[in-house]
């Protein structure tokens, strides 16, 4: 579905390289939005929308474990655990299913989760920890269920704005945090996400992955179709756009827009306009007054219509139609005379 706009998030893909098809442009284009330009988001992974387990891939088999447990909308979800804070060098990691790519260049990863302060833990100085590691996979089919660690690449370490505390816990507060990495210019079909925990007390609430589009629109008369974002942040893909039915595109300065990597458009160039005999009406073209080729089937004036809609060049096509219609109706008149002379 639609969602506004997120802020930028840190981590890898933030470049100013370009991508296939864009270039880049200068920052100060970047506020240039059209009305109503808010980016899709295509979900690739929404662990939240899960009605059953979730069976991703443990290990070891005393580490990340899977529990039922509630959002902060206290809505029952699936969420995986791992509180192994007593003993040192903890290498416990928790990999997802397959993550198909599908059209994505860039690739955002939202992680909802609540972190254990250290501090709060008697007896755990120097192995507890409050940060924990997230890696990627990339692959063109499903990895199964072994766990390559040399297969991974580290996207980011996470760390907490806010821990909880024993006595958060005994008021039943849940302080949640959300954190926005991305991967960009991903060349295989799909990838895992990983997660290394080296010691801390963390429970993933959600984890949503997705990436962003620019929504089909119509702009100056001319149709732009979906479009991908690229990978890098400040290239802009160009897009040409398709005149609207009874418009002509303007050869000096044809429809074009350009979708930015957050999905929006922006910096629209040229336009299509009305053809002779049309004028330009919410976003579309529809016949002048008097001149449009819609008459009614019973009007008095239907041949005349006919002979004065032909002349005029911008509407011959639908003129056309018409006369199909026209003759239609005069085979039907024809039948009923002569079925009633009988």
């Amino acid at each position: 579905g639609r969602r506004q706009r997120q802020p930028e998030p840190r981590g890898v893909g933030s470049t100013m390289e370009t991508g296939g098809g864009g270039f880049l442009v200068p920052l100060l284009l970047l506020p240039l939005l059209l009305p109503g330009a808010a980016a899709e988001e295509v979900v690739l992974l929404d662990s939240k929308e899960s009605q059953a387990e979730l069976g991703w891939t443990s290990h070891p088999l005393n580490g990340w474990e899977e529990i039922s447990g509630v959002d902060e909308n206290y809505k029952p979800i699936r969420t995986y655990q791992v509180c192994n804070v007593m003993e040192s060098n903890q290498n416990n990691w928790l990999q997802t299913g397959w993550i198909a790519r599908r059209s994505g260049q860039r690739i955002f990863i939202e992680l909802k989760f609540t972190l254990r302060d250290c501090n709060s833990i008697p007896g755990v100085v120097g192995t507890c920890k409050e940060t924990f590691n997230l890696y990627y996979a990339e692959s063109d089919s499903d990895l199964g269920r072994s766990i390559r660690e040399n297969k991974h690449t580290k996207i980011d370490t996470i760390a907490a704005d806010e821990s909880f505390t024993q006595g958060d816990l005994g008021e039943r507060k849940m302080k949640l945090n959300t954190e926005l990495r991305e991967i960009g210019h991903l060349s295989k079909r799909g990838f895992h996400l990983g997660f290394q925990d080296v010691g801390a007390c963390v429970a993933l609430v959600s984890v949503r992955v997705y990436y962003k589009k620019c929504l089909s629109t119509v702009q100056n008369l001319a149709v732009f179709p979906d479009t991908v974002a690229e990978a890098a942040f400040a290239t802009l893909v160009e897009v040409k756009g398709t005149c609207v039915n009874h418009s002509e595109v303007d050869l000096d300065s044809p429809p074009r827009m350009h979708c930015s990597a957050e999905g929006e458009w922006l910096v629209p160039i040229g336009k299509c306009t009305c053809s002779a005999g049309f004028e330009e009406k919410d976003d579309g073209c529809e016949g002048k007054n008097g001149h449009s080729c819609s008459i009614s089937i019973l009007g008095p004036n239907q041949f005349i219509s006919l002979l004065y809609c032909v002349q005029l060049p911008g509407i011959r096509a639908q003129c056309k139609q018409m006369e199909l219609h026209f003759v239609n109706l005069a085979f039907v008149w024809f039948f009923l005379f002569f079925f009633s002379s009988l």
